[in-house]
């Protein structure tokens, strides 16, 4: 189904919290590009749209496979949507590494947000949701969206990346605001 239907139908889901095993642990690969995929992608598109992000991975409705979505801008402030499954990204190293300190947050932990530097631009190859072989280069939003749910994919959670104080001053901020977002948040 094309990303401009998927993007219009589905139904959003709750979304699972950090803690949860699935975020947690390695999502298994897709093997069947079917309509069970179809509708879980559609579901995606309308959780993430309805928790206003800018990508969700599987996991984050408690699936364990390897696939997330995408809708925000690019380097060039260009709004781009997409799937990607069985990602792998890669990003630039020596000379050509450039890091951006940039306010990242996760819908598994809604509310909370805080710094963390991540490379300026990054290559995330896959198949789309035909099975389709895809390979996209981005920065911006759409270059950190492709590295934090590559994460997801791979049972890591951004707070993993950050320094015991961040990470728990991330843990305090989410409490702080936690009352906002319901058990069932986006979906009720």
């Amino acid at each position: 189904m094309p990303v401009s239907e998927l993007i219009r139908l589905g139904t959003a889901q709750p979304i699972i919290r950090w803690g949860i095993p699935v975020l947690h642990t390695p999502a298994r690969p897709v093997i069947d590009f079917d309509c069970d995929l179809q509708e879980l992608l559609a579901d995606m598109f309308a959780t993430n749209a309805a928790a206003d992000g800018a990508g969700l991975a599987a996991q984050q409705i408690g699936v364990d496979l390897a696939v997330f979505i995408y809708d925000c801008t690019d380097e060039e402030g260009v709004q781009r949507a997409g799937v990607v499954c069985n990602p792998v990204v890669d990003i630039p190293g020596g000379r050509d590494r450039q890091l951006v300190d940039y306010g990242e947050g996760c819908l598994s932990l809604p509310g909370a947000y805080t710094d963390i530097a991540r490379p300026a631009f990054s290559i995330c190859r896959g198949h789309d949701q035909y099975g389709n072989p895809i390979e996209i280069t981005a920065g911006g939003i759409l270059g950190r969206c492709f590295q934090h749910e590559t994460d997801h994919i791979n049972g890591i959670v951004f707070g993993d990346r950050l320094s015991t104080r961040k990470r728990k001053q991330l843990y305090r901020d989410h409490e702080e605001v936690s009352n906002r977002y319901a058990a069932g948040w986006p979906a009720q």
